[in-house]
């Protein structure tokens, strides 16, 4: 079980309600001064209660001046802390250890503080993010070229739209309008500038659209939508459990990169539908994720700020959702050779596969 130390610093005056907060939550601390009139405690706790031990210690002592917290990673405790291995005991100790299933579905994953601070570095539009975006989509768009699936690899491993992509989910789920906003526009922002720099590469470079690393991002296929739904709820899982942000650029990028590399290639080439059914595939995936997105915070423990906020924003993505699946079958079911928004017969399937 993944552990936190967590240091607490809060005035001399309010030692005693700390310790008391502290002790519900953990059963081993320490407690130092440190200067200024300020008094320290150091505990070790389990990941699945962090939560309501930053929300309680902020609770009651988040106006008091001194009053700071901070969680940093354990990599070993000795001896074993019983709580890191079982749901915590209640302080009474009337409370029945916990069942097998109950230990199962115990929420694992790290606090929404540090949900925040992962997520804030990638939200800032610099010059940085917008060279990696440029690099993304070009390492992309030529890999799908010339039809080399390992160089789309290692464009998805750069993940540049990984930040605002989860940041995305992640304000829906909370309900924070201001994290939705900048995801949005960092998002919105990234996107237009590969779309740029990839219909002006489209118009200087050949592009054959048979190729099939090009052509599979033109078709949408029920297996796409079920694609992006399992790499929005893969890489949520992976990023609120602190796992390499690699690991879940990888997971995302699988579902945004390659469309907007192909969407600006086929626009720059002249060729406009093929583009737009890119666009579509961008659409759909994009939808796809934040839906699987918001269902795995919220089923990882991630608490709502604001119901209401929460499940409207769910039910548009939802409803958008819908109406994309109903295009998408609705194409198959009048004539499966015939792509989405065809006006030039049917294109030759090819694989299917990631994309």
């Amino acid at each position: 079980m993944s552990a936190r130390l967590v240091e607490v610093i809060t005035p001399d005056a309010e030692i005693s309600r700390t310790k008391s907060i502290i002790q519900k939550h953990c059963s081993r601390f320490w407690q130092e001064p440190v200067p200024d009139g300020l008094e320290k405690f150091s505990c070790v706790v389990a990941s699945r209660t962090i939560e309501p031990l930053v929300a309680e210690l902020a609770g009651v002592l988040k106006d008091i001046a001194g009053f700071s917290v901070l969680i940093l990673q354990v990599e070993a405790v000795l001896p074993e802390i019983p709580e890191l291995e079982e749901l915590a005991p209640s302080p009474s100790g009337d409370r029945k250890p916990p069942s097998r299933l109950e230990a199962f579905f115990t929420r694992d994953r790290i606090s929404t503080n540090e949900l925040y601070d992962d997520i804030e570095a990638s939200l800032e539009l610099r010059p940085n993010y917008l060279l990696t975006v440029v690099l993304s989509v070009l390492i992309a768009a030529l890999g799908m070229r010339s039809g080399q699936t390992a160089v789309v690899i290692g464009a998805m491993i750069i993940a540049p739209l990984l930040g605002p992509t989860m940041a995305m989910a992640m304000a829906a789920t909370l309900g924070d309008r201001a994290l939705g906003r900048r995801a949005v526009s960092t998002l919105v922002v990234g996107i237009v500038a590969a779309l740029a720099f990839t219909f002006l590469l489209g118009m200087f470079i050949e592009v054959n659209p048979l190729v099939p690393e090009l052509r599979n991002r033109t078709i949408v296929h029920p297996a796409d939508i079920a694609l992006a739904l399992a790499c929005g709820a893969a890489g949520v899982l992976a990023f609120s459990q602190g796992a390499s942000l690699s690991l879940v650029g990888v997971m995302i990028a699988v579902a945004l990169v390659p469309p907007i590399a192909a969407a600006g290639l086929f626009l720059g080439s002249g060729e406009e539908m093929l583009g737009f059914r890119a666009l579509f595939l961008l659409a759909t995936n994009l939808v796809c994720i934040n839906v699987a997105g918001i269902i795995t915070f919220l089923v990882q423990g991630l608490p709502p700020r604001n119901w209401r906020i929460t499940s409207g924003a769910f039910l548009i993505w939802l409803a958008i959702l819908l109406l994309f699946v109903g295009l998408v079958g609705g194409r198959f079911a009048v004539d499966e050779n015939i792509p989405l928004f065809s006006d030039s017969g049917p294109l030759p399937e090819g694989d299917n596969a990631a994309r």
